[in-house]
């Protein structure tokens, strides 16, 4: 496999790449955060029931049921980028996922339709799920393919910048509508201004994405003729180790994320005791910080390379769990803060270098598909059950503290599976090697 160079692209066109990844990014976690952010609410709304935790189980389980449409989602679209490009891909998946997500903010309430109302909305998560499926993995490939070699993880760390964004976004509107409504404002009509956002932001992502080019290597791909005819077929007949091996490692990266980001706020107010206002502000704080210390996690993955990185991250979620949750537990807003940085430490670190690995995996052909099917079936098992899992354990085994035992499981899993992967940091994406030479992960680096 050859080492180093591709066609170079130029910074102002790296940098427009950038924005348009990101920006469509941004539109697609923005809707799916608001609606992690705004559960306690929406379970009134649309699951009114005398057990606040069970309209609460119910709420996050409609959250889990959306990610079942995800790996539905990501093979579509894994197939269709692999077929007709990454840009047009990418424009059909924002589209999606606006319209979706503006259709929840229209919604009407179990008070005004009854049953249908929980119905409606578990169908309308499902098609976000759909969408969602198609965007992560072909975000990154759109930047991975444009991107110098030598600094891939960097240039992909803005991908988790604009995913943690979105959440901190996200944050900053359900707090500002906590602290400047009343309870009865917020469950009459307050709940739906963050769903409306999401038209104007999706008509920005697409026209940004809608103006750039397609990748250099799928140019390269079709212009050889060698565009997939069959991206799914290739993709199980020659990567289906690579697939088990990175998707151990994708769990832990998916089940950190949700636990920090969605989970969270929670979590500090059921186990914590803090206001729900102070749980969003404190989740808040951790995604700013999360964001900026992306780019940081991707000039470390640059320089110790893959492997390194995803022992780095395993270990570190390992040690640091059990604390992270003991401070979100102590009911202190200051402990709270530290014990949520630590997690973001660890889920960061995750998220970079699955960026990276999504796309240094797999070869051109298959790369949009190969990536999808292995993101979004981690995530879907692991991701969007994790909010589910963690209130099910504490419910179950009367300990605040089980979710941590939970996520170290995972780690020990993702630490195996992240370390039977080869070394791709410096490999070149814009080559089409043989089935043969990416087929397994035994291939050298």
């Amino acid at each position: 496999m050859t080492n180093v160079t591709t066609e170079q692209v130029s910074p102002q066109t790296l940098r427009r790449v950038i924005v348009a990844a990101g920006i469509g990014n941004f539109v697609e976690w923005f809707d799916f955060a608001v609606y992690g952010f705004l559960a306690t609410t929406i379970a009134q709304q649309f699951f009114p029931s005398g057990d606040a935790s069970a309209a609460l189980l119910k709420t996050f389980a409609v959250f889990a049921v959306a990610f079942a449409f995800r790996p539905l989602g990501g093979l579509f679209f894994g197939m269709l980028g692999d077929k007709i490009g990454r840009k047009r891909t990418l424009a059909m998946t924002i589209l999606l996922m606006a319209g979706a997500t503006t259709l929840i903010g229209l919604l009407p309430t179990y008070a005004a339709i009854g049953v249908m109302a929980p119905i409606l909305l578990s169908l309308i998560r499902c098609a976000q799920g759909f969408s969602a499926g198609g965007e992560y993995a072909g975000a990154c490939a759109y930047l991975m393919e444009h991107a110098p070699s030598d600094k891939r993880a960097w240039y992909g760390s803005f991908i988790p910048v604009s995913t943690f964004s979105a959440f901190a976004a996200a944050a900053v509107v359900a707090y500002a509508l906590e602290a400047s409504l009343s309870a009865e404002a917020m469950g009459s009509w307050g709940w739906r201004l963050p769903f409306l956002i999401a038209a104007p932001l999706g008509l920005v992502g697409l026209y940004l994405r809608w103006k750039l080019d397609e990748t250099p290597a799928f140019q390269a791909v079709t212009e050889e003729h060698a565009v997939a005819h069959s991206p799914l077929k290739e993709t199980l007949r020659n990567h289906g180790a690579a697939i088990c091996c990175l998707g151990a490692f994708v769990s832990l990266t998916a089940l950190s994320f949700y636990m920090f980001t969605t989970y969270f706020a929670t979590y500090l107010q059921v186990a914590g005791g803090l206001s729900r206002a102070t749980a969003l502000l404190v989740s808040l704080i951790a995604l700013l910080f999360a964001a900026m210390i992306c780019p940081l996690a991707g000039l470390y993955s640059d320089w110790v390379g893959r492997r390194k990185t995803v022992a780095t991250a395993c270990i570190l979620l390992i040690v640091v769990v059990y604390p992270s949750f003991l401070m979100a537990s102590s009911g202190s807003f200051a402990a709270s803060i530290v014990g949520v940085m630590l997690l973001a430490i660890g889920a960061v670190l995750c998220g970079v270098v699955t960026a990276a690995l999504l796309s240094e995996t797999f070869p051109t052909r298959t790369r949009y598909t190969a990536s999808a099917i292995t993101y979004n079936m981690a995530y879907t098992l692991f991701g969007g059950t994790a909010p589910l899992v963690a209130t099910w354990l504490i419910t179950t085994t009367g300990s605040n503290l089980s979710p941590a035992f939970y996520l170290i499981a995972i780690a020990l899993l993702a630490l195996a599976g992240g370390l039977a992967l080869p070394e791709t940091s410096r490999i070149s994406l814009h080559d089409v090697p043989s089935d043969e030479k990416r087929a397994g992960v035994s291939a050298t680096a």
